[in-house]
Order: C-alpha cells, then sequence, then structure tokens
C-alpha cells in the first residue's frame, strides 16, 4: 500500500501537469490570437498596397513657395515641380546598384523585406552611441515608407510599413524592387530617381557614370539636403562617399588598388547655377534652415505653403548689381570678395543680404579647392552672417558711447600724440591711419576722423570690460573672451564680428536705444491662404537715447569727418542726415563701411575670405558700394532727420573742453572709475599716468 509520503509526491506531480497544460494552452491560445491578429492586419492593411507599377508613376506635390516682401516676386520653391526619368534597371550601371546596396541594405537580395540582424545592429550601434543615428530599414521598407507612407514615428506607421514590405517581397522580385526604388529615392536639388540625379548633377545619362560618381548619388540618399554638394557640407559629402568605396572593397566588388585610386578622383560637379537657379541665395538659404528647423522637408514639400519675407527685391537687386559692378575695381586693389546687409533698425526686417559678390561663382584660386582657408573667394560661404572678422574703427562708436554714458561729453578733449600705452616689457605704440598727430581734439573730431591714439585713451578711461559689455548690448555675440585677451586694441578692432550683427548693432543706434530682433520672415500662409504664422518683433529699449543721439550727431557731421574723409567722400549724401562709419584692420585685410538713418542700417564689408591683405582702406574699398547703395535705399525709404542731443555741462571742466596750461593729460584731472567725481589727489598712482604725460611733453617740446 502508498505511503502518505508517496501520495503526496504523486498529487504534486499531477498538479504541476495540470498547471503546464494550462500553460501551454494559455501559449497556444495566445499564439493563435496573435497569428490571427497578424492575419487580420494583414487583410486590412494588405489591401491598401498599390499595384507595382504604382511605384513608377509620379507623384504630384505641392511646392513651398518663398517670396519677397510684395508677395510678387518667387525668390525660390521648396521642392517644387520633382525632376524624374524612370529607367529600367538593366540601363542602372552595376557600380550604382553595389553602391546603393552596400550604402542602404547589405543584405537586400537575402531578407524577406525586413532585416532582423539589421535592425540588432542598428540598435546596438544606436546603444553604443547614446543616439539614434543607425537605421535598420532595408531598401523594401524605405520604398513603402516614401511611396505610400508618413515619416511621423507611430505604431500604426511601422505596423503598415512592415505589412506592406512583406506583401511587396511576396508579390514582385528583388530587381524589381530594386527598380522601383532606384527610380523613386530622393536625391535633392527636386531630383527623384537615379536617372534625373545624374543629368542634374553630371550632365550625363545615368548610363555613363563612373564609380566614384556613383558612390555619390548612393551617398546623397542618406541626406539629400545636408549632404548637397552645392551647401556647406560637401566635404561630409565626399567622406561618406570614401566610405561607400570602402564597403564596395570589403564586399569584393572592388580590388584595394581600384578602391584607392578612386577615392583620390576629383569629381565635378555641374554649375549649381544649372541645378536650382533662385533670387537672393543668401539670404533664401536662411529662411529655408528656419522653415526646415521648424516644419520639416516632407510637410514642406507637399503641403503649398507661402512664405513672405522681409526681402525688398528692389533693393536686393540693387545691391547685387552694385557689387558685380565694384568687382573688377576691387580686384584691382588685390579685394576679391564683398558683401552687403541692409535693414529696417525699426523692426528688425532684413531688406537686403548678400553673403558674397556671386553665390554661383567658382572659388578663386581654383586650387585652393583642397583648402577653403587659402581661398580668396569662396562663393557660397555667408560672409555676413558666418564671417568673423575684425571691424577696424567700425568698433569705436561703441566704446564712444560707453565714455558718453560714463559722463564724457562730445568736448571732452584728448591729446592725439604719440603715446606708449605698454606696461611692462611690452610696448604698445598705435598709429592714426595718415601717420600724424593733431594735439589736443575733442571726442566729436576724434570719433568723426576716426583717429586712434584718442580712441586708445577713451577705451582706457571707459573700461575695456564695460566697453564689451556695451557691445553685447547692442547685440554683438562673437567677443566672448576676457578683457585681458583683447586689450587696448579692442577699440581699433582686435575682436571678431559678423557684418550682420555689426549693421544690427548700429540700427540701435538709429533707433536711439531700441533694439528689435532681426526677421526674415512677415507671415507664412497655407495652401487655404490662412495665415499659420506671423512675424511680429516688438522692439526693446536697451540703452540710454541721448548717449545715441550724440553718437548720431557725430557720425553725420559732414564738416567734422572733412578733415580726414574729404567734404565729398562716399559717407556724405547732401541731402540726407546719413551717420557713417568705416573701419579698416592694421594689415588692411579686412574694409568695412557702416551706416544708418532713421528708416535704414546698411554693412558693407571688401576683402579676401583667406585675410590676405588689401591695397586699400575702407572708405576707398567698400565705401563706393555703401554710397551707390544708399542712394537707392534712400529713395525708398526716405529718413526724418536725427533728434539733436542735449548738451550736459559737467562740473569738471576738463570733460567739458577746458584746457590750460601748463598742458596735462585728463588723467591728472579725473579717475577713470569715476570721471565726474572729484579730481585724484595723486594722479601718478594711475599706471598710465606717465606715459599719457609724456606723450604731450614731446608734442608740445619736441
Amino acid at each position: 500500500m502508498p505511503t502518505r509520503k508517496y501520495q503526496r509526491k504523486i498529487f504534486k506531480e499531477n498538479k504541476l501537469k495540470k498547471k503546464l497544460k494550462k500553460f501551454l494552452r494559455v501559449c497556444i491560445l495566445i499564439f493563435l490570437f496573435c497569428s490571427f491578429s497578424i492575419f487580420l492586419l494583414f487583410l486590412h492593411y494588405g489591401k491598401e498596397l498599390p499595384r507595382p507599377e504604382k511605384f513608377a508613376e509620379k507623384q504630384l506635390f505641392q511646392p513651398t513657395q518663398i517670396f519677397d516682401r510684395t508677395g510678387e516676386v518667387l525668390l525660390y520653391q521648396i521642392y517644387g515641380e520633382e525632376k524624374r526619368e524612370i529607367v529600367p534597371l538593366e540601363k542602372i550601371p552595376k557600380d550604382l546598384q553595389q553602391a546603393v546596396i552596400v550604402a542602404e541594405d547589405a543584405n537586400f537580395y537575402n531578407h524577406f523585406g525586413l532585416d532582423p540582424k539589421g535592425i540588432i545592429r542598428a540598435i546596438l550601434t544606436d546603444l553604443k552611441l547614446g543616439n539614434r543615428s543607425q537605421g535598420g530599414s532595408t531598401i523594401t521598407q524605405q520604398l513603402i515608407r516614401s511611396s505610400f507612407l508618413t515619416n511621423e514615428k507611430t505604431a500604426e506607421r511601422k505596423i503598415k510599413e512592415v505589412i506592406l514590405a512583406l506583401e511587396l517581397e511576396r508579390r514582385v522580385s528583388k530587381d524589381q524592387i530594386l527598380e522601383f526604388y532606384l527610380n523613386q529615392v530622393p536625391f535633392g536639388s527636386n531630383c527623384y530617381g537615379v536617372q534625373s540625379a545624374s543629368k542634374t548633377y553630371f550632365k550625363k545619362d545615368i548610363s555613363e557614370i563612373t564609380l566614384p560618381e556613383a558612390a555619390i548619388l548612393a551617398s546623397l540618399i542618406q541626406a539629400p539636403s545636408y549632404l548637397s554638394p552645392y551647401g556647406e557640407n560637401l566635404e561630409d559629402l565626399l567622406n561618406r562617399k570614401n566610405y561607400i568605396i570602402d564597403r564596395l572593397l570589403k564586399t569584393k566588388y572592388l580590388e584595394e588598388e581600384d578602391a584607392e585610386n578612386f577615392k583620390k578622383v576629383i569629381i565635378d560637379f555641374a554649375p549649381s547655377k544649372e541645378i536650382n537657379p533662385f533670387k537672393a541665395p543668401f539670404f533664401v538659404l536662411e529662411v529655408k534652415d528656419y522653415l526646415f528647423k521648424n516644419y520639416g522637408e516632407n510637410y514642406l514639400k507637399q503641403n503649398g505653403l507661402k512664405v513672405y519675407t522681409t526681402l525688398d527685391w528692389d533693393l536686393q537687386s540693387k545691391a547685387e548689381q552694385i557689387i558685380n559692378e565694384s568687382e573688377e575695381r576691387n580686384e584691382y586693389f588685390n579685394a576679391f570678395n564683398a558683401s552687403l546687409v541692409a535693414l529696417n533698425p525699426n523692426n528688425g526686417q532684413i531688406l537686403a543680404m548678400v553673403g558674397a559678390k556671386d553665390y554661383f561663382g567658382k572659388v578663386f584660386p581654383e586650387e585652393c579647392k583642397v583648402d577653403k582657408n587659402e581661398c580668396l573667394f569662396s562663393p557660397q560661404f555667408n560672409v555676413a552672417v558666418l564671417g568673423k572678422r575684425q571691424p577696424g574703427s567700425a568698433f569705436k562708436p561703441f566704446v564712444y558711447f560707453t565714455a558718453f554714458d560714463k559722463g564724457f561729453t562730445s568736448k571732452t578733449v584728448l591729446w592725439d600724440v604719440e603715446t606708449n600705452f605698454g606696461l611692462g616689457e611690452d610696448d604698445y605704440i598705435p598709429k592714426n591711419y595718415d601717420q600724424k598727430y593733431r594735439g589736443p581734439v575733442s571726442l566729436r573730431q576724434a570719433l568723426s576722423q576716426s583717429l586712434n591714439l584718442p580712441s586708445v585713451k577713451l577705451l582706457y578711461l571707459s573700461g575695456i570690460k564695460e566697453s564689451l559689455d556695451v557691445a553685447k548690448k547692442f547685440g554683438i555675440t562673437t567677443l566672448t573672451e576676457s578683457p585681458l585677451y583683447y586689450g587696448l586694441p579692442l577699440v581699433l578692432g582686435g575682436g571678431e564680428v559678423t557684418l550682420l550683427e555689426m549693421t544690427s548693432a548700429y540700427g540701435v543706434l538709429a533707433a536711439e536705444g531700441y533694439k528689435t530682433d532681426l526677421s526674415y520672415i512677415l507671415k507664412i500662409e497655407n495652401d487655404q491662404g490662412d495665415i499659420i504664422q506671423e512675424f511680429e518683433k516688438e522692439p526693446k529699449k536697451i540703452l540710454e537715447t541721448n548717449p545715441c543721439r550724440m553718437i548720431n550727431d557725430i557720425l553725420s557731421d559732414n564738416l567734422s569727418r572733412a578733415p580726414t574723409f574729404g567734404l565729398h567722400s562716399p559717407l556724405y549724401f547732401p541731402s540726407y542726415q546719413v551717420a557713417a562709419k568705416t573701419g579698416t584692420t592694421q594689415n588692411l585685410s579686412d574694409a568695412w563701411t557702416i551706416g544708418y538713418t532713421s528708416s535704414i542700417s546698411t554693412g558693407v564689408w571688401v576683402g579676401n575670405n583667406n585675410n590676405d591683405p588689401t591695397l586699400e582702406p575702407g572708405v576707398v574699398l567698400a565705401g563706393p558700394i555703401f554710397h551707390q547703395f544708399m542712394e537707392k535705399a534712400l529713395e525708398k525709404y526716405p529718413p526724418q532727420n536725427f533728434t539733436n542731443p542735449d548738451e550736459i555741462e559737467r562740473e569738471s571742466p576738463i570733460l567739458n573742453g577746458e584746457i590750460e596750461e601748463p598742458y596735462h593729460s585728463i588723467l591728472y584731472y579725473i579717475k577713470k572709475e569715476d570721471p565726474s567725481g572729484d579730481s585724484p589727489l595723486t594722479p601718478e598712482d594711475d599706471p598710465q599716468f606717465l606715459r599719457w604725460e609724456e606723450g604731450i611733453k614731446k608734442y608740445i617740446n619736441p
């Protein structure tokens, strides 16, 4: 008879078997349910798969159109009418087919529409890199997604993508799928399909392309806009081309020697002007950048937005014309590039932008393509926005503003005499442009005539840190180093700035201390004409009014600047009050002229991309461009006269311009930390005092 212990064992075993059977039944039910659900999903979504020939049909999208401010001048269309020519697979070179496969789906001919290994590999790579940089989609999935689905990242879309990919693989051959894909995939510049891309970028039939050109086309599939051969990321495109050649080598498609030779081949792209002509290219690219970031490429290419920009086409075309006509003259003076920006200081709207003299031109000299830093002229580099250049004396108004805000007046006298500002072993003895010294001069004379010695002294009196802080308030963002880094040469343009920010900063003076954020766009409408975004920027008061008026009064005083520039310089406009300032770096590598009225602020830069010196200063190179442009601008935007500043009398006679014998520097009478306070008891305590006194003595008794 079984023992009680044995009975308990049998009972437990039976109980375990029952649980196991129950678990298996549940698993089978779950499996059947999942299988049935998948079957239903296939039935539901499989019906949506179009006939295979649908892949060869042209799809029509509504382009996003970018207009000038009037809405009458079309500047550019984003993904307008697609350029596409269908070609059979047998006409597409094997080199290109293989390059696309190794770049996009190495296991294409072996999987069933999905590539589990590729998905796992992508996930592991993403985890390793800490971002979603890798994709696991097969060519079949990409074809389905680009043809019939959106880019929205939802579970439903992914389910559709998987099911349709599996169904497509069941219906048609691999070669047919590859043919569909190569005729469907976008390559940028409105090109869809390999034939259109080949004719656009290389001006040849797809059957005639070389292996390096095939690798270029395969590279573009990953990011057509970013890797455009006409954009700023050409180096990234060439690097990906070499990566694909390495992949072809790894798959034994190429021999190592051939692969290395193919990497060295220079790719000749068709001129960009023939690819995608558009008006105001540098301005439009800034608008496109905003639109891409905020709306996305797919949305822009399909939804027919109308973008009304701030651009004044009359002024833009005039600016381009003037710069084009000045090319020969400036090249004579070894200046091979020019840039111009104009904006409305009262609302921040950019009215004209020429980032370089010819967006569609060729780099000069051509051999510098290898190292762009050696180019005198790089056509598609936007100097106005991206070029950090030294402004020369064009920086002085910010220092003078700081001084006026601190209590100095336009009558305050500084000595324009030879002075060694160096402390310790290092000498610093700046010169005026004409190598002359004028003795005692007012701040009005010093700024209007762009005298260097008094300006260096004024920076010392105003404070380097304080002047940098004021420049930041004006909107200058590039001067990020410490005051010690810049030192006293800051007032002569010792820091790097951009033309756009400088022109906007001068506009703050025109607006008497009000600053408005810059804008490129007025409004955006959908295809129904409804406004979906409008750009109205509110001006903010950031600076005191009277110091602005003092600067405006000085920079528009033609008689005061005449001793240096002459009565009829490019800065003078007989019928209008125009404030203007030139700037030239010490080695003549940068030539500036920036000026403004109450209604428009314009900045012009002339020079070379590689910082090679020119042969003339800013007033000679940039001045004529500024003058011709402003003549046109003043007709369209007639200004009001500047408001006269309040003349404030200070208690200290020296601040009011009174000097008497025996002559001393201003440090004898004031403390730079508090110019309106009591005179210093021991002025010699100031480290610059004896040096400034010595300069005056040498000037009086040479």
